[in-house]
């Protein structure tokens, strides 16, 4: 199926309007549902991509001149260049078509968010691709819709992409290229046609989804949302990033976390001088390895299976070094076994250290999940559970619903969040307290 033939009717049904799995009046066996189109050519083709100033002045134009929302999507080169920049931009809105926009040629994208204005953004995880967007310019002037989150909100199984689109377009849509290394230039036409393909039915899937969220009451609480997506600020630096490396579970002492982390830095200035992924240069596995066997020589390096590659032997040299600094770090620099904890502890151990908050939590928690099963919303999307911890482990005094709804305001929960659950919250925990005490 391509774009420019009818799509199904909305909801994603299997032709003749039979439900999967009915019998037939006969009493023979079911017959398999019908296979959905899949959505393989862009309507309007595959357009060039606009990759000089001159190309980039007449998208700018042809945005201005379209009507209604825009959609929006990025792909990034992870696993393969360093960061989370954006590598290819698609856009697609009524009477403009599809753009295809390449960010590494055309670093500056701003002409486009000054010729979009006002209009309202749809992207799909939108919270994936802001900010590699907003490197290059691309910042949202007005409404925000997000289809995975409102996919979510509106109580569906499954929220990526392809599985919405069969729910509520009744088609399918291939995903073949989206682990490609989109730094590639130039793109594969195929790979361009998968990027196309990507916003062709964004547009089209806000409008069945809007309505799905009107009808269940929730449309008003998904604006909140996405409009919290939206202003959402810049993630700040990570504390000792090094910490999340894999396996570090494995590693003991503090002399081993040094050689860690003076890997793990030697790694990052090496993979951000070539421009490439850190885990293609040195695995999170060798880190590890390393700093559990803490070779001392070339030869004792290279015995270790996950260094014995050609790269990683010629590399020895800058590998060692790092090793070498940790192992000499004087002992006051040696980085602690753990971190501060910034927040409450693991709710596993409030039962001895805090028994009424142990019996709040508890009591909390069944007030969300009865209100996620009530209203068919993740437990995660009707409250975030850090703030429930949290709120619960130093809980507002007096315990009454407008100081928890002040908590949970102040917290970062949104008024719909606090209007459904301010009150119960406040009740189930007076509650439990009492009877701990």
């Amino acid at each position: 199926m391509t774009a420019s033939q009818p799509l199904p009717a909305a909801g994603g049904g299997p032709p003749g309007g039979e439900t999967p799995g009915s019998d037939p009046v006969d009493g023979s066996a079911p017959e398999a549902p019908a296979p959905l189109p899949v959505l393989t050519e862009p309507a309007d083709g595959v357009p060039d991509v606009v990759a000089d100033p001159a190309a980039l002045a007449d998208a700018a134009a042809r945005l201005a001149a379209g009507t209604g929302p825009v959609a929006v999507d990025a792909e990034r080169a992870s696993g393969y260049r360093y960061g989370q920049r954006a590598f290819l931009v698609q856009l697609r809105r009524a009477g403009t078509g599809t753009l295809l926009v390449d960010p590494d040629a055309l670093p500056d994208l701003s002409a486009l968010t000054a010729a979009m204005g006002g209009a309202e953004w749809v992207l799909h995880a939108a919270g994936q691709d802001l900010p590699c967007l907003a490197e290059v310019g691309l910042r949202p002037g007005g409404r925000l819709v997000d289809t995975e989150l409102g996919a979510r909100l509106a109580g569906f199984p499954k929220v990526g992409l392809a599985a919405v689109l069969q729910r509520l377009l009744g088609v399918d849509l291939a995903k073949e290229h989206s682990a490609v290394d989109w730094s590639t230039r130039p793109l594969p036409e195929p790979w361009l046609r998968y990027a196309a393909l990507d916003v062709e039915l964004l547009l089209p899937l806000r409008e069945e989804l809007l309505a799905v969220l009107e009808e269940q009451g929730k449309l008003a609480w998904a604006r909140e949302e996405f409009d919290a997506v939206r202003d959402a600020p810049p993630a700040p630096p990570r504390t000792d990033p090094w910490r999340r490396t894999s396996g570090l579970h494995a590693i003991r002492t503090r002399r081993q976390l040094a050689v860690v982390r003076e890997l793990w830095e030697e790694r990052e200035r090496l993979a951000q001088r070539r421009d490439t992924s850190p885990g293609r240069l040195l695995p999170d596995r060798a880190v590890v390895a390393a700093a559990a066997a803490m070779p001392t020589t070339p030869a004792a390096l290279a015995a270790l299976p996950v260094f014995s590659g050609p790269a990683n032997r010629r590399r020895a040299a800058t590998w060692l070094e790092a090793i070498r600094r940790g192992q000499a770090m004087p002992e006051r620099d040696l980085p602690p076994t753990s971190t501060p904890a910034t927040g409450p502890p693991p709710p596993r151990t409030w039962k001895d250290r805090d028994p009424a908050a142990a019996a709040r939590l508890a009591a909390a928690r069944e007030v969300v999940t009865a209100r996620s099963e009530e209203l068919d919303v993740p437990v995660e999307n009707l409250l975030q559970p850090d703030l429930l911890r949290r709120t619960c482990w130093e809980p507002p005094q007096p315990l009454e619903e407008g100081a928890v709804a002040a908590a949970l305001a102040a917290g970062g929960a949104r008024s719909w969040q606090v209007h459904l659950l301010a009150g119960p919250l406040a009740g189930a925990m007076a509650a439990a307290t009492a009877d701990a005490g």
